[in-house]
This record gives structure tokens, sequence and C-alpha cells, in this order.
């Protein structure tokens, strides 16, 4: 599971479509935080979403439900970064929030009116969702889908495994030993997340092994190698390390919203 906003996408997909019942979402997302606090990003939005103002509500993932509800079209979920908006609505506070925080969630039809929603941890046992109203829900002309993310992803298998394989045998700059043990650690860190029991096995299978290279690059940006590369090789390594990060993202978002757009 790769972020709050991935698991509240998919899991309210799965609600709407009748799939899932709201103690499933809610139970879901303790995963992540077991307090869950709702806020709007202004006065506009808390009216008219029935939200405190100013200050936080603390009933939890049950209001994020009902706005969902309310907007009764598509959920999506985004998770830009510097250099990569897709998807976002751009010149809007939410753009600018989920750019900071590299996650959110648009609820709504393209091209309307919408909900946006960023999570934001307030602390090791918080989870902060700001609700901000969106002008017009964005799409985005340079979205795959899962046919195709799945390809992307068998290149990018490959290519982490070089990775992986150029790492020293002992991982010096993390502790807790060698490379592998720590990519094995990383994964294993994720397994007390779930997915709806309706995904498809295509869906789980682009999840998994969107996981799966994420926590080679994860470990492969943490640790060192043993003598200083090249000016050029470092270039080489960093590019290799940014493409593959983007294909990872676009897995992820591929694979959510392949599910999400149905509800």
């Amino acid at each position: 599971m790769s972020s709050p906003s991935a698991t509240l996408t998919v899991w309210a997909a799965s609600w709407l479509a009748g799939d899932a019942a709201p103690d499933d979402v809610i139970d879901a997302l303790a995963a992540w935080a077991p307090m869950h606090l709702i806020g709007a990003a202004d006065a506009e939005t808390a009216v008219r979403h029935d939200l405190e103002w100013p200050g936080v509500t603390a009933s939890g993932v049950s209001t994020l439900l009902r706005i969902a509800r309310s907007e009764a079209a598509e959920v999506r979920l985004v998770l830009p970064t510097a250099g990569d908006v897709r998807g976002l609505p751009t010149g809007t506070e939410f753009a600018r929030a989920a750019i900071a925080t590299g996650e959110g969630i648009q609820i709504g039809a393209v091209g309307k009116p919408g909900v946006g929603l960023v999570p934001s941890q307030e602390g090791p046992d918080v989870l902060r969702w700001t609700v901000f109203s969106i002008p017009a829900v964005a799409g985005s002309a340079e979205s795959i889908g899962l046919r195709e993310a799945e390809y992307e992803l068998r290149q990018a298998v490959r290519d982490a495994a070089e990775v992986l394989g150029g790492l020293p045998a002992v991982a010096t700059g993390m502790p807790g030993g060698d490379a592998r043990t720590l990519v094995a650690e990383a994964l294993q860190a994720q397994a007390g997340y779930r997915w709806p029991s309706t995904l498809s096995p295509r869906h789980l299978q682009v999840i998994d092994t969107a996981d799966n290279v994420a926590a080679i690059l994860t470990v492969a940006a943490s640790v060192s190698t043993n003598q200083a590369p090249s000016v050029s090789t470092a270039q080489r390594r960093d590019d290799l390390l940014r493409r593959l990060w983007d294909v990872v993202r676009t897995a992820r978002v591929a694979s959510a919203n392949s599910v999400s757009i149905r509800a």
C-alpha cells in the first residue's frame, strides 16, 4: 500500500460500488493512523460540506465517505512530484498542497466542480485530511491504463534488479545489514495494509510489483557504495532511479484509478 491517498481511493471506490462496507474502509485507513481529523481549506468549503471552521473535526473516515457520496462521481488518485503534475487542476490550492505532500485525491466528474483531499501526518497516531473545493476536476491526457502499466513495470523490474545487484554486500548507508535484507524488511512493513477482496489478480499483481520496485529504489537511494562513482556514472544512476520512480508512480495511479473510476 503506497500511501493513505491510494488506500482511500480504492476503498472509497469499492464502497461506492457496493463492494465494501463503511467499516471496511475505516479499518483499512486505521492501518495508517488510528485517528483521522478532517479540516476544510477555507470557510466556503466548510459550509459546503458541513465541516468545522476554523479547526478540525474528529469524526474521521465516515466524514470522508459522506463527502465522497455527496460528489457521487469518480475518485482519482494523484501522486505528483517536482516536474510531474499530471492529473492536477493547475493553479489551485489543492494542486499546491498535493505537490507539497506528494499525494492527493480528486472526487468528482472531470471538468466539473469537485473536491480534493490531501493527507498530512499530525503525529504518530494522527492523520489530518484537508478538504479543498476544486473549480474543475482535472483528468490526465498522459494517464495510462492497467495493461500499459503492467508492461512498463516488466522492464522496471529488470532495471531494478540490476540496481539491487550493484549495491554493496553491506549497506553502509543504513543500519541493519545487507541491501536485500533491507528490501525484504521494507516489503514486510507493508504487510499490514489491505486491499478490497474484489480487486482482480491483475490489479494485485501491478500493485505488488510496483511495491517491490519501490522498496528496491528506497534502499538504493539510502545506501552508499564502497567507492565514489564518477560524475557520469552517478548521473546515469540518478537518471535511472528517477525514471523507475516515475514508472512506479504511474503504475500506482493506474491501478488505483482503473478501480476507482467505475465508482
